[in-house]
């Protein structure tokens, strides 16, 4: 859970809520990290499950539309 966190203040920039979101997440499965252009969601996915990969933690990031 502190990696989610890590992930949502590094990556996206968020600040306490970050928190609510890895609670969202954990609870039910789903969380909105933030609503960006599509090029910027992609390189944030991109680099969260990079982030994920390198410490072998099994992270879901995906763009969606809104």
């Amino acid at each position: 859970m502190d990696f989610v966190v890590f992930v949502l203040e590094y990556v996206f920039a968020l600040g306490p809520e970050a928190f609510t979101i890895m609670l969202k997440v954990h609870n039910e499965g789903l969380g909105i990290a933030g609503i960006y252009p599509y090029e910027i969601a992609n390189m944030k996915s991109e680099k969260a499950m990079n982030l994920a990969k390198a410490r072998e933690y099994p992270l879901l990031c995906t763009v969606e539309e809104e």
